[in-house]
């Protein structure tokens, strides 16, 4: 049985790891190639992370020293509450570590920052194909019932 991850937050020296998963969440939805990011937002996205003033953080798991997986989430205010809410806005694992909690640990530890935090709810969107990850999302939250909808402008 594998050992469960170390989650902690990212650090400088995690960029050359984070960058493939990063890249393999991207391509996962399709940016990849000529659709994939520009660099100014790889190098803007990553140094968020590391900016008090921005809402925007990470977190990277570690199995047997070797970083497996990436979870990036974010606070906004509501109109609808007075804490902040948290936006879990990506999560990848390695394909080699799938299902071996990876996932999960990850999760967890968003709801434990946003909780530190004084958030109340944590929420987070997949496609509608992501079947594999659904079973995990299952397991761990519940479906709003809403749907997303948008408009690049």
């Amino acid at each position: 049985m594998a050992q469960p991850p170390t989650v902690r937050p990212i650090e400088r020296r995690d960029q050359a790891a984070w960058r493939p998963l990063f890249d393999g969440y991207n391509a996962f939805y399709g940016r990849e190639g000529p659709t994939a990011l520009p660099e100014e937002v790889y190098a803007t996205t990553w140094d968020r992370f590391f900016d008090p003033g921005e809402p925007v953080h990470a977190l990277v798991a570690e199995r047997d020293g070797r970083m497996v997986g990436i979870v990036h989430y974010l606070f906004h205010r509501s109109t609808t509450a007075l804490g902040p809410i948290c936006y879990l806005q990506d999560l990848f694992t390695a394909q080699d570590v799938r299902g071996g909690g990876i996932g999960r640990a990850l999760i967890e530890a968003v709801y434990a920052a946003a909780k530190a935090a004084g958030a109340y709810r944590v929420y987070w969107q997949t496609h509608q194909t992501n079947t594999v990850a659904m079973r995990l999302y299952d397991q761990v939250a519940e479906k709003s019932g809403f749907l997303v909808y948008r408009k690049d402008v």
